[in-house]
């Protein structure tokens, strides 16, 4: 059997989202080439000479916020580094995922390679090899009131030197100097420049934004599947579909190709959507198929509006993505070390990604509360011709309506993230002006709507393999499903039953099903 694939890495660029993301899943490891470490090296011989001039020097000879006034002598610039992790190493449980930390990690060794940075190879190393090792810091997924990510990223740092905290097999929090030394890693001892550097940016956000990015693209092709196969259980009108809908909108004009494609003959009759135009006699494909004409002249609401609402999510999903691409891009050191001096930024402001993110959770949101209300339409005889709430012997099996129910309780849920309150300026320093952006919330309210999503999903998933193994005519739930290998292999692995049973572990399995999936972005340069 063979272990992770090895990248090797010549410039910090090549380090961008898929890579991460394959890093951060135990799926990718990384090698640095000799010829960036020593780009690296040479940069910071620059800065060190810059900074041997004796000039002031944010967080490096001085201390940091309020206390930015206190020179340092040399005695306390040699412990500065390492000392400004423990002062800020003031969270606690719960930690992110081994996937988030990892993430996060991925991220801030892209930005150490930067020579804004002023960071050693050395310190660029040791990232790599915790990665490698899969030592991965306890870092706190919640509580970080401050500018930036300064509490996460103390944590992350504590465990780098060996004085803060691990995660172990089962997820629980264990001193990091054991764990690095059954690794077979020394703790490391941070530079000049290095503490301040480790602390500053957003790579926690970006690091979890490149993850539910990657979710949020796998979940948006489910619910298309999802939603072509409720179309045919219906036997839905196509005209929503109608290719001239997405004139202007060619995220829109994907979506109708997509959902058109998934109701084609089963075999072979489709193209590949990237390569083909939408069909323009949709009107035609039911006839074509044996299905007859629609059931109502009309489809329900829920139906019609689900081809833009899967835009709008797809749309969002890529300004999330842009975001990420701008966060890896940008200078997010403070001070940063730009054309021969140090500059102090703005990179620790997370608003951009904030306002994605929260984009994103919103379109989520309402995908979710469309499945809800489609589903309740598969429970209703006069739109399906099926038996009522899809029950075996109705009376005596109660069928998907309480299954509906579950959904319509993740659905309410969901609502209390739709429109959080992500930014705002908050005094916390005793003279320094503060401005979060609540970044790490953001992510959580996000990763929040995609899980909720998924379990509507799945609830939606098991009433479209009822409606099929009740289905006795001629089109039938499993001729939209086979155009989705996703929909197929689940059905297979679902009871072949109508009658009741504890549905809830049929939804687990299809839950767990659907995060395994993944859908790698495309990016049009």
């Amino acid at each position: 059997m063979t272990g992770p694939a090895v990248h090797r890495i010549g410039k910090a660029e090549e380090l961008g989202p898929e890579l991460i993301a394959a890093v951060a899943r135990g799926d990718a490891r990384l090698e640095l080439a000799p010829e960036l470490l020593a780009e690296v090296d040479a940069a910071r011989a620059v800065m060190l000479a810059a900074l041997a001039g004796g000039g002031p020097v944010y967080g490096v000879n001085t201390g940091m916020g309020a206390l930015a006034g206190i020179r340092l002598d040399a005695e306390e610039q040699a412990r500065h580094q390492n000392n400004l992790m423990a002062g800020r190493s003031v969270g606690s449980a719960p930690w992110l995922g081994r996937e988030e930390a990892r993430a996060l990690l991925c991220v801030r060794l892209r930005t150490l390679l930067q020579p804004a940075a002023g960071a050693s190879p050395e310190l660029a190393l040791q990232v790599a090899a915790l990665l490698d090792a899969g030592v991965t810091p306890a870092i706190p997924a919640r509580g970080s009131g401050a500018a930036g990510e300064i509490i996460p990223l103390a944590h992350a740092g504590a465990a780098l030197i060996g004085t803060g905290q691990v995660l172990d097999p089962s997820g629980r929090a264990v001193d990091a100097g054991p764990a690095l030394a059954e690794a077979g890693l020394r703790p490391y001892s941070f530079g000049a420049k290095e503490g301040v550097a480790f602390l500053e940016g957003v790579p926690g956000l970006t690091g979890l934004a490149v993850l539910a990015a990657q979710a949020a693209r796998t979940l948006i092709a489910q619910v298309t599947a999802v939603v072509a196969a409720e179309h045919a259980i219906a036997h839905a009108s196509l005209d929503p579909w109608h290719p001239a809908f997405g004139d202007g909108d060619p995220e829109l004009r994907t979506v109708l190709a997509e959902l058109t494609a998934s109701r084609e003959l089963r075999s072979g009759v489709a193209e590949p959507v990237a390569s083909r135009e939408p069909r323009t006699d949709v009107a035609e494909l039911a006839a074509s198929r044996g299905e007859g004409p629609p059931r109502a002249l009309q489809a329900p609401v829920s139906f019609r509006v689900s081809a833009p609402a899967l835009a709008v999510a797809t749309r969002a999903t890529a300004g999330l993505e842009a975001a990420v691409d701008r966060s890896l891009r940008c200078v997010s050191d403070s001070p940063a070390f730009l054309d021969g001096r140090f500059v102090g930024s703005a990179g620790f402001a997370g608003t951009d990604l904030v306002a994605a993110a929260s984009s994103l959770t919103t379109a989520v949101i309402h995908l979710a509360e469309l499945g809800v209300s489609r589903l309740h339409r598969l429970l209703d005889a006069g739109v399906t011709g099926l038996t009522r709430q899809l029950s075996a012997t109705p009376g005596v099996d109660a069928g998907m309506v309480v299954v509906h129910k579950r959904a319509v309780g993740v659905a309410h849920r969901l609502r209390r993230f739709a429109a959080p309150a992500l930014i705002g300026p908050m005094e916390t320093s005793a003279g320094q002006e503060d401005v979060q952006s609540f970044g790490f919330e953001a992510a959580e309210c996000l990763s929040e709507s995609l899980d909720g999503l998924r379990e509507v999903l799945s609830c939606e998933i098991l009433a479209i393999h009822q409606a099929n193994l009740l289905s006795t005519g001629a089109a039938t739930a499993s001729d939209a499903a086979t155009a989705s290998h996703d929909l197929s292999e689940i059905f297979g692995e679902l009871p072949q039953s109508t009658r009741d049973r504890p549905y809830g572990r049929d939804l687990d399995r299809i839950v767990e099903h659907l995060r395994a999936a993944r859908t790698t972005r495309h990016d049009p340069r």
